[in-house]
């Protein structure tokens, strides 16, 4: 499997990334229904932006949204 890294990923590999691990929950692409939204953790497009964007980790940013809910 290829790494998911930032360093090793250009700007459309992240976004495909992003595009095919959200699938499995919204459907066959995201229409910004705002499921997320109602979970609280925003639109997702704003949620992975950082990652797309090169500026965080996937893993960064998914430890983020999941601390609240961490005890």
């Amino acid at each position: 499997m290829k790494s998911i890294l930032i360093q090793d990923t250009t700007r459309e590999e992240r976004e495909e990334i992003v595009r095919r691990a959200l699938f499995g929950d919204c459907g066959l692409e995201c229409e910004f229904c705002s499921g997320c939204d109602n979970r609280g953790g925003g639109r997702i497009d704003g949620i992975y932006q950082a990652y797309i964007d090169g500026k965080k980790e996937l893993r960064e940013i998914n430890a983020e949204y999941t601390a609240p809910f961490v005890r």
